[in-house]
């Protein structure tokens, strides 16, 4: 009986335990990961939305009060995150087109590369403040290339922390940049 198990594993998160929250992230993953993928352009984006979920279910584990069906909750948060990702897509687009055809054609080379040598400080900064196991995390990843399995080899902890830890990293670093966004579509059109 499946809803018994997820009522108990609910019960456990909220007290914090890490193999409650392992077992809903093995028994949901897939299932959320196949309808974000079948409803964006991009896995690599259907992956960061599932982890988004699983990030925010863990952050939110001891306020997190289901009147439902703890499945019926994650899709409906999938669903909603693909809207709101589409939507957000939408925008940027329509920005992009009005921009383009608003913009001089007058060369801006010398603005852009300043803007984006401002934008890397920025990510720098941004990656210097972030928790140490959560940097490090992040450098590995993104800077070295290295697989959730050799960060977590290197690191000597689990695989679900290393994606733990991207996630919360990806998440600080977007909230840290949203104010960059508006510099972003001007420096690539």
């Amino acid at each position: 009986m499946q809803d018994q198990a997820d009522i108990e594993l609910l019960h456990r998160l909220r007290e914090g335990d890490e193999n409650a929250f392992t077992t809903i992230y093995k028994r949901y993953w897939k299932l959320l990961f196949t309808v974000a993928a079948n409803k964006l352009d991009s896995l690599a984006e259907a992956e960061e939305l599932v982890q988004d979920i699983f990030s925010d279910l863990w952050d939110r584990r001891n306020t997190l009060e289901l009147t439902g069906q703890l499945s019926s909750y994650l899709a409906v948060a999938t669903k909603y995150r693909v809207i709101n990702l589409q939507a957000k897509k939408k925008r940027a687009r329509a920005y992009s087109s009005y921009a383009r055809g608003t913009m001089s054609p007058e060369d801006h080379s010398t603005e852009q590369w300043l803007s984006f040598e401002d934008l890397k400080d920025q990510l720098s900064g941004l990656v210097a403040a972030l928790p140490e196991r959560c940097r490090i995390t992040y450098q590995l990843s993104r800077e070295m290339g290295l697989s959730h399995k050799e960060i977590a080899q290197q690191m000597n902890i689990s695989e679900k922390a290393v994606e733990h830890n991207l996630a919360r990293a990806v998440k600080t670093l977007k909230t840290g940049l949203k104010h960059f966004s508006a510099l972003l579509f001007s420096i690539f059109p």
